[in-house]
């Protein structure tokens, strides 16, 4: 895998849509809390980028988990974050817009 894929958590592409509706993935929005405020996906929670690394209590056993920001930028890190800790059903989900597009 390469330096960018690494980074931004890319890998091979997955069903976003199917992970989100039928797994009943839990969607965490790393933006801040500011941006978060101003839109969001329905039933997703906030976690933002910089306390990700700290948020086992909040995630562990909720996998999967669909990650998701203003681009994809934060959310690829974040995704790399949780999968150097352990977590294996993390996906980026890109922008909250996308993810929000998928959701049913």
């Amino acid at each position: 895998m390469g330096f960018f894929q690494k980074l931004f958590g890319l890998g091979p592409k997955v069903d976003l849509a199917d992970i989100i509706n039928n797994q009943k993935a839990l969607i965490v929005d790393v933006r801040t809390p500011g941006e978060f405020k101003q839109g969001h996906v329905k039933g997703s929670i906030n976690i933002p980028l910089n306390t990700i690394a700290q948020a086992d209590k909040k995630l562990k056993g909720k996998e999967p988990i669909v990650l998701c920001c203003a681009s994809g930028m934060r959310s690829g890190n974040a995704t790399s974050q949780l999968k150097s800790k352990g977590y294996s059903q993390v996906f980026n989900g890109g922008s909250w817009n996308k993810v929000n597009r998928l959701k049913q």
